[in-house]
């Protein structure tokens, strides 16, 4: 059967490194195939050339419709696909990959990958595979139990196949225990772990995220409308460096990447004191934050009435945290971002400058605030770097690149 191929969708457009990653996502035929329509999604935000081989069980529970239309490329269920010139669509569809990924990997699958068994297109390229492998295992909770299953998975993993979950939780069949596959976000998360270069690895990078909220009273308070977006993807872009990487966030709804260690904060002052007190041993300091300027003088413990008479807020301002960590003795590398809502170039580079920062990031306040993409520029000694739009996670991901660069020359000279 053959399948339409549909344009490349606006994520993937925007995306235009040049060592761009491919990864094979491979379905098999259990209940949690709906989740691979997420993981599309989630691995092109990333930035991930997405190709899609589906079993013949799968196809009864999503079609190849759907993740074509998501990935913007052909997909494969048929080991004599006429559309591979030589017929060997199991040679030919994996060499150009960088990860095979099987998500859900039912326990007969992965039962033929123990063996090597190879009776279909998705475990037939498994088994002819130049790239790394990595399984997301999906079954019920007895299934996974099995001493069979056990075994298999153990083999597995001494064969060099990384096991991505499963996880606990509710299961189609109405149980709850261990099987159920893991997130698309957190898988998406360990793939880009996987192949993501390690130009951190064995440092500590510090990031700062999302607002601060300044009490006014017991239920009023000034903050802002940064969502914290930026500061996440920053912090799952080092993750995936291999840095060790403490995420300080203001209040947001937002997951932390799982290895990195989350503090959650409320107003300036409680930021400033957790930065201070992890400062000591960080190598890299990225300051995401959009921290309050200003706070209430005095917040009031109960909440005010509301008068008819207007009400007068006498405001205070803040300790800058980048300014008071740039300022040490011995700091570490220190970068900053700055939103701005006109002149940015100008206002940019004069802020780098009075904070003596060796970098940092700029962008229009309006176009970015609380949006899935993000066009910014870099500022450093050597002028301005802009980076066309892309997702936060692909922004992040080029950001990281050019902090390894500058950190290692600004580790040579101090």
């Amino acid at each position: 059967m053959v399948y339409t191929c549909c344009p490349r969708t606006k994520i993937q457009r925007y995306v235009t490194d040049t060592a761009r990653k491919r990864i094979l996502l491979g379905v098999t035929g259990g209940v949690a195939a709906y989740k691979a329509a997420e993981l599309v999604r989630r691995l092109s935000e990333r930035g991930f050339d997405v190709h899609v081989v589906m079993t013949q069980a799968a196809c009864g529970f999503i079609t190849p419709v759907t993740l074509q239309a998501l990935s913007g490329n052909p997909v494969y269920s048929d080991m004599w696909d006429s559309r591979i010139p030589d017929n060997m669509a199991h040679i030919e569809l994996s060499r150009d990959k960088d990860l095979i990924v099987v998500a859900p990997a039912t326990a007969d699958f992965m039962a033929k990958l123990a063996v090597g068994a190879a009776d279909d297109l998705l475990s037939t390229l498994c088994l002819a595979r130049d790239c790394a492998l990595a399984v997301a295992p999906a079954m019920n909770r007895q299934m996974w139990e099995h001493a069979a299953t056990r075994r298999n998975v153990a083999r597995l993993r001494e064969d060099g196949v990384e096991v991505l979950g499963p996880a606990s939780g509710g299961q189609a069949c109405g149980e709850i225990g261990m099987g159920r596959m893991l997130e698309a976000t957190e898988i998406a998360d360990a793939v880009g772990a996987l192949l993501a270069p390690k130009t951190l690895s064995g440092l500590h990078v510090l990031v700062t995220a999302g607002p601060t909220f300044e009490a006014v009273d017991a239920v009023r308070g000034l903050t802002n409308r940064s969502s914290g977006k930026m500061g996440y993807a920053l912090a799952r872009a080092a993750v995936d460096a291999g840095a060790r990487v403490t995420l300080i966030s203001g209040p947001t709804s937002l997951s932390a990447p799982a290895q990195a260690e989350r503090v959650d904060v409320v107003s300036a002052e409680d930021m400033l004191n957790a930065v201070t007190a992890r400062i000591v041993d960080a190598d890299i300091f990225v300051s995401v934050a959009a921290v309050a300027d200003y706070r209430p003088a005095r917040a009031s413990e109960q909440k005010i009435k509301k008068a008819d008479a207007a009400m007068t807020l006498e405001l205070v301002p803040t300790t800058d945290i980048l300014a008071h960590v740039a300022a040490l003795p011995k700091p570490p590398f220190c970068v900053g971002f700055a939103a701005e809502s006109e002149k940015l170039a100008e206002y940019a580079e004069a802020k780098r400058k009075r904070k003596k920062l060796p970098l940092l990031a700029a962008n229009l306040a309006q176009h970015a605030i609380g949006a899935d993409d993000n066009q910014i520029t870099l500022f450093d000694d050597d002028g301005a770097h802009p980076l066309e739009r892309a997702s936060k996670d692909v922004v992040a991901r080029r950001l990281v690149a050019h902090i390894a660069t500058l950190y290692s020359k600004f580790r040579s000279r101090s």
